[in-house]
């Protein structure tokens, strides 16, 4: 459903420091099962220089978390902490040849991972812990924190960024009031600090922004139409159009996707042929899902469903 490249399909299939790494010095876990992705990174730190000697990671996820990840070790592998800890979510997208946007969440994941893992060794207290009030999106376990660091780190500016590279409102949709207010504020203070063209950053309720790097000279598509404006069988029917336009590269490669029902903002889908056993099953529908959430201008769940049900 992606374009990968050819390193991200390596690292996927041949990851490199996969498993446990016995005696770690310092261990980030990040993610939960429950959300869909989950890292836990550990590391070996000589402590006459703070170089990192070793490393390995667990991953629950997608083929572009498991390739961050390994990707994310053989990067730190021979450095101190501090040049580590200078690492961003995009040097590890850029060591794999670049990522999907709608996958760079996963690079994000193991940035987080390794602060945590540093602040473990130092014996210091992990800033995503969650504090009352911080946590904004429960379906993912996203809090202010790491909404912060995205935006900084990767100059992101519209919510569809956010999502992309967080994962946060990409489910029920309850923490879009809360995640545009830290969007809005975040985006201030980088204009504030010089860091930001005040035409590029984002205002609540104003018209989305293109960044001036993928700004089109054709003519731009209308937006889709809101959710709240469609009708359940407008909705069915915009479904069963994505489906349709996504079927023939499912075919190709023996595998075929039906709907099966749909409440709210959940979208049942039934896999067939070689689409239900195959270990990219998950990437799949999460690119159903970002088709889906682009055609119906909403937040969506793709949830799957067995023969039986």
């Amino acid at each position: 459903m992606w374009e990968y490249s050819e390193k991200v399909q390596d690292y996927f299939f041949n990851p490199k420091n996969a498993g446990m790494l016995e005696d770690a010095s310092g261990i980030g876990e990040v993610g939960a099962i429950a959300c869909g992705d989950a890292l836990k990174l550990m590391i070996k730190v000589d402590p006459e220089d703070e170089r990192i000697t070793d490393a390995r990671f667990q991953t629950f996820g997608c083929g572009s978390a498991i390739a961050s990840s390994s990707a994310l070790t053989e990067i730190i592998i021979g450095k101190t902490l501090d040049e580590a800890l200078k690492i961003t979510n995009q040097d590890i997208a850029d060591f794999l040849g670049g990522l999907p946007p709608e996958k760079m969440h996963c690079s994000v994941m193991g940035y987080e991972a390794l602060r945590a893992a540093v602040a473990n060794y130092r014996g210091e207290v992990w800033e995503d812990d969650h504090e009352e009030g911080a946590l904004l999106c429960k379906c993912f376990g996203v809090d202010e924190g790491m909404i912060e660091r995205a935006v900084r780190n990767n100059a992101l500016t519209t919510m569809e960024q956010v999502a992309y590279f967080t994962k946060a409102t990409g489910s029920c949709g309850t923490c879009v009031e809360g995640v545009e207010t830290v969007l809005e504020r975040t985006n201030a203070a980088m204009v504030a600090e010089g860091l930001l063209d005040p035409a590029l950053a984002f205002v609540a309720g104003g018209a989305p922004v293109v960044p001036a790097r993928k700004q089109r000279t054709s003519p731009v598509a209308p937006p889709p139409p809101s959710s709240s404006r469609m009708t359940t069988v407008q909705k069915i029917r915009a479904i069963e159009e994505v489906l349709e336009e996504l079927r023939p590269a499912l075919r190709n490669d023996g595998g075929d996707c039906e709907l099966v029902d749909v409440e709210e903002n959940r979208v049942m889908v039934r896999m067939s042929g070689a689409c239900v056993n195959c270990q990219l099953a998950a990437v799949t529908v999460q690119g159903i899902q970002g088709r889906l959430a682009e055609r119906l201008g909403m937040p969506v769940r793709v949830i799957l469903v067995t023969a039986g049900q």
